[in-house]
């Protein structure tokens, strides 16, 4: 059974989601604060975290990245914030979605089950390009056997390119396959996970190579 954890500070929309996740089939736990959240998955194993930017003790942003190195989780980020700097910001940390209040119980659910499956469809394979190599099972990336530091979206996008590989790529596709939804904002989004991926994969950045009018694509012998 999937297993999500909602962090937010308020009561009534812990109660909400909890019940909506019954509805839906999902197990549920819940925590007040990102502090609060840290504890319970130091012990605790789960499949989603649906997490709050607004709280208490320790906030949203904050908590994501201590979430990330207790568990490698899937987060949809909550928030009565609509600015894009801060939707931006989120997936920079290795979010998967974003949702704003006042949402749909039913719309988050179905978003629940998006990210879950995408994350959890990790094929046994190896991709080898020269040096670089990516583990798509261990989600890991190595260039001459070092490995490197990524955020999640960053991989995401990398695996798609990959597997895509000398395919031009439009934005749009991008941001509708590897977020796995409409994204409603701009091509900065895919723009700036391109600029932070070129500068992770170092020496081998020029496999990503920019089609004009169209987007980028993955070309390990150019």
């Amino acid at each position: 059974m999937v297993k999500i954890l909602i962090v937010d500070d308020e009561e009534k929309i812990r109660d909400v989601v909890s019940e909506y996740s019954k509805v839906f089939g999902y197990e549920s736990a819940a925590a007040s604060d990102g502090l609060e959240a840290l504890e319970y998955l130091r012990n605790n194993r789960v499949d989603v975290v649906i997490l709050d930017i607004m709280m208490p003790n320790l906030d949203g942003f904050s908590a994501c990245r201590e979430i990330k190195k207790l568990q490698d989780v899937p987060i949809i980020m909550l928030s009565a914030r609509q600015e894009e700097f801060d939707k931006l910001f989120g997936f920079e940390l290795g979010i998967d979605d974003y949702v704003t209040k006042p949402f749909s119980p039913k719309e988050l659910m179905a978003r629940v089950k998006v990210v879950h499956e995408r994350f959890s469809k990790k094929e046994a394979q190896v991709y080898r390009f020269q040096g670089l190599v990516v583990d798509v099972l261990a989600r890991n990336v190595f260039i001459d056997e070092e490995k490197l530091s990524i955020t999640p979206k960053e991989f995401d996008l990398l695996l798609f390119l990959i597997r895509h590989e000398n395919q031009a790529l439009s934005r749009d596709v991008l941001l509708e396959k590897v977020w796995n939804y409409n994204y409603y904002g701009d091509d900065r989004t895919i723009d700036t996970h391109i600029k932070m991926l070129r500068h992770s994969l170092g020496k081998y950045r020029d496999f990503i190579v920019t089609v004009r009018g169209v987007g980028y694509k993955f070309e390990s012998e150019n």
